[in-house]
């Protein structure tokens, strides 16, 4: 096969690596894209998509796409507990506690002041081929599956990679610019010498994807996540339903997890695992088609950097999370919009290499928090488990026992179902964390203070607090264009371009950009946003609220939605001083 030399080469078919190719691609940057895996993930895992990962898909192309395909929202609006499914007496299958979850399916106030999206729900299995398509589209035949990275050496210029087309046994040398290791780990990070640090193996997690007609049981149409307490057992287990054509109690297929203690031997045997999944459902034989069944220890680890040379690592090669919370998926997402402007930026001509430091600047902090509250989400839900009592060695009859505590009317349990349900309330730290999610910010040298102080948040896990302050993500407002058409002022900020939004006295802050944009060939972009003068009206106040300029000042957007620079006021020469903050922020 014929060598390749090519800007940027991705290593990684997941969603790290084929979101870094889409973005790539929407800003003119030619990439390749490699995986060793003869086709996308087999395994229904990850599946929660936050606002900010649904608008990189809007950036893309491909939201709608995943929107019609996904859990429709009415059906992700809560998260409930139960004790068992079903079985031979009325006690199986009762909800001893729900919570709304995800906004109330994105109902709630504070999730629509917070982005355009809606959160949307769509498994690793469906998700993945709907972005290779698309990845596809926008760059025909650079997207290669079953192709794997064989070897790789860097030099001041750039890295020479060997590729094995494993359907064909051939390879071939690729040289690149720069490479991203997305790949979860396996390879490009071992090759760098890049270690993961963190903790491992708390829990040994066994997962069935299968088909079952659950309705009879599974009788709540708002609940996403079903956390089952299975007294037969003596362990928790977790049901989700995974579609495709219906969702909810109608789902068609499931995901089972059953949590066994880590040194539970019986998480190792099939036939063990498949007795438990028919004894914790309490479901015939007959009644369930176990598709697959895989296996996963509960850890979460970040790297000890992100970058070596010009090999920079993202999504699972960079940090891996426990599912509960659904930051895995997202932030590799965010790790990738972070550092894909970044790179085409510096390939454009636009910024120096050091610009590319502040990738691991700016997003090793944010990926480790995440880590750091998936841990914590993990063990209020363990911490929960063993609210119910009992466990495996205990016996069925004494874990019923302690189960029907939380719904007894003896006054004597009143103190244990209170302290239950208090340990519950506890979990909207992983379903309402919308501070988490959104409301994350930025320090590095590509964010150009303005002297101000951070806002003080009363609950930063699920209280996003919108400000137009460097280093914070652009807040939302829904502007209308001078015809009377809404807009949302996130989807004004195009994939690889800067945004600069003056207030309605701050045309002196566009002239400058515009003037600096044709002098350099940078892409960037000016408007004016007043209530009744600029460009776009702000009808509802909203921005205005939240910028924290003077009607004659002026904020820079990255491309990545993010505030790299805010002018409170006027400038006596707006041309120099736009320069030097670009010059700062670019590492120019």
């Amino acid at each position: 096969m014929n060598d390749i030399d090519v800007p940027v080469l991705i290593v990684g078919g997941g969603g790290a690596g084929l979101t870094a190719s889409m973005l790539l691609s929407r800003m003119g940057i030619e990439s390749l894209l490699v995986t060793a895996w003869p086709q996308t993930s087999i395994l229904p895992k990850a599946h929660v998509l936050n606002q900010r990962a649904m608008e990189i898909l809007r950036d893309v192309g491909v939201a709608d796409t995943v929107y019609a395909a996904s859990t429709p929202a009415e059906q992700m609006s809560h998260t409930a507990w139960y004790v068992g499914l079903a079985g031979d007496h009325e006690d199986y299958g009762r909800r001893v506690a729900g919570m709304e979850a995800w906004g109330a399916g994105g109902r709630s106030p504070e999730w629509l002041a917070a982005s355009p999206e809606r959160q949307a729900n769509l498994p690793q299995i469906r998700l993945e081929p709907l972005l290779r398509a698309r990845a596809e589209e926008l760059a025909p035949g650079r997207v290669r599956f079953h192709h794997e990275l064989t070897g790789l050496a860097q030099d001041g210029e750039g890295v020479t990679a060997t590729v094995t087309d494993r359907g064909t046994g051939e390879s071939y040398r690729v040289r690149t610019r720069y490479l991203l290791g997305c790949d979860g780990g396996r390879t490009v990070g071992p090759a760098v010498s890049i270690p993961q640090e963190g903790v491992r193996n708390l829990a040994r997690v066994v997962s069935f994807h299968l088909s079952a007609d659950l309705s009879r049981w599974a009788r709540d149409p708002e609940v996403l996540i079903r956390w089952l307490w299975l007294p037969d057992l003596g362990i928790p287990g977790v049901l989700v339903p995974v579609g495709p054509e219906h969702w909810g109690p109608e789902s068609e297929e499931w995901v089972f997890h059953l949590d066994y203690g880590p040194e539970d031997g019986r998480a190792l045997d099939d036939e063990s695992v498949l007795a438990d999944l028919r004894t914790g459902l309490g479901l015939g034989e007959e009644d369930v088609t176990v598709h697959m069944i895989s296996r996963w220890s509960l850890e979460g680890v970040v790297a000890d950097r992100y970058r070596a040379g010009r090999v920079l690592i993202a999504g699972d090669a960079a940090h891996r999370h426990p599912p509960t919370g659904g930051l895995g998926l997202t932030s590799a997402m965010h790790d990738v919009q972070n550092l894909t402007w970044k790179i085409a930026t510096v390939l454009g001509g636009h910024a120096g290499a050091a610009l590319l430091d502040t990738y691991e600047a700016e997003r090793r902090p944010v990926d480790a928090t995440n880590v750091q509250r998936s841990l914590e989400n993990a063990m209020n839900q363990v911490a929960i488990s063993a609210l119910f009592g009992g466990g495996p060695q205990a016996g069925e009859e004494e874990n019923w026992r302690q189960a029907r505590r939380l719904w007894s009317e003896d006054p004597a349990d009143t103190g244990f179902r209170r302290a239950f349900l208090a340990t519950v309330a506890a979990q909207s730290m992983e379903f309402n964390e919308l501070g988490v999610e959104f409301g994350y910010t930025y320090d590095s040298a590509a964010v150009v203070p303005d002297g101000t102080a951070n806002p003080e948040n009363p609950d930063p896990v699920r209280v996003y607090q919108p400000a137009a302050r460097p280093g914070h993500p652009l807040p939302h407002a829904w502007l209308e264009d001078l015809d009377g058409h809404r807009v949302a002022l996130a989807r004004l900020v195009h994939p690889g371009r800067f945004l600069l939004i003056a207030g309605e006295g701050g045309k002196a802050w566009c002239e400058a950009a515009e003037k600096i944009a044709a002098e350099r060939g940078l892409p960037l972009d000016a408007i004016r946003v007043g209530h009744v003068h600029g460009d776009y009206r702000d009808p509802r106040s909203t921005w205005t609220a939240a910028r924290g300029h003077t009607p004659q000042g002026a904020v820079l957007v990255r491309p990545d939605r993010f505030i790299g620079w805010r002018a409170q006021g006027s400038a006596t020469d707006p041309v120099t001083d736009l320069s030097t903050a670009l010059d700062t922020l670019l590492a120019r």
